[in-house]
């Protein structure tokens, strides 16, 4: 189960670019409630603000993961990550990983050299540097969430479908792939919301059942919004609902709301 939470965690603080306006903008906040059956396992938080990079104004997007209550006696999770992406072009310029996952440790930043396809990997914890060749237009982690959020080509997609990103993580390129499974209306905290819904791929084993085993459901709305992750484990399944959000840059379409 602590791994299924882990990749929770990565998923949301990593729910589509070629390019259209931003469906994000500065301010935007999102808070996630993670649970395992009825469970609170624990939250994630994913906040946009604003920095300078070369010169110029580009998108700071944090997010942070942990677990809280008996779920983090038995695994305690303080997970940070951060990316510095370009505002049109979405090309991430560096990120931040700091992360305390049940005495497992990382802290490291990147940096990335684009025009080169290089990044540059610092390691403050044993105090190493190494340089990777990467693929034109590599995302990391945390800009392939935004990255996603913003394909001119979502909106039309058909099921069965297959939107795929290079992703830099752990040293290496990593082709992660979703795939459109179709549309669906959902009720939230919030009220009942249209959804598209996507499953990344992911490897089947001792975790997960098989490899459509995540299911994501994205609000179908210009902000993209992630709505509910749900994971079917070997044991069980867990969950992660939208539990808070302020600053979207477009009105949330909800077709049903609770206070009614």
């Amino acid at each position: 189960m602590k791994k299924a939470i882990l990749f929770l965690l990565l998923i949301i603080t990593t729910g589509f670019n070629t390019q259209k306006p931003p469906a994000y903008d500065v301010g935007e906040w999102f808070k996630f409630r993670i649970h395992y059956g009825f469970i609170n396992a624990g939250y994630a938080t994913l906040e946009v603000k604003e920095a300078i990079k070369d010169n110029k104004k580009v998108f700071h997007a944090i997010g942070k993961g942990y677990t809280v209550g008996m779920s983090r006696f038995f695994f305690k999770v303080d997970d940070n990550y951060e990316s510095y992406f370009d505002k049109e072009t979405n090309k991430p310029f560096q990120f931040v990983r700091k992360i305390d996952e049940g005495g497992y440790s990382k802290n490291q930043e990147g940096f990335f050299n684009q025009d080169a396809n290089k990044v540059v990997i610092k390691n403050y914890k044993d105090k190493t540097e190494k340089t990777f060749s990467v693929t034109e237009n590599v995302q990391d982690i945390v800009s392939t969430f935004y990255f996603l959020r913003n394909h001119t080509g979502i909106d039309n997609m058909k099921v069965g479908e297959f939107i795929a990103v290079d992703m830099f993580f752990d040293d290496e390129i990593t082709k992660f792939k979703l795939k459109f499974i179709g549309r669906e209306d959902i009720k939230t905290k919030f009220g009942t919301v249209s959804s598209m819904i996507f499953r990344p791929l992911v490897q089947s084993g001792r975790v997960f059942k098989e490899k459509e085993s995540l299911t994501i459901w994205i609000s179908d709305d210009e902000n993209k919004i992630p709505l509910r992750i749900k994971a079917n484990l070997a044991v069980g399944s867990i969950k992660a609902d939208l539990e808070g959000f302020k600053g979207l840059k477009n009105p949330f379409m909800i077709k049903v709301n609770n206070e009614q």
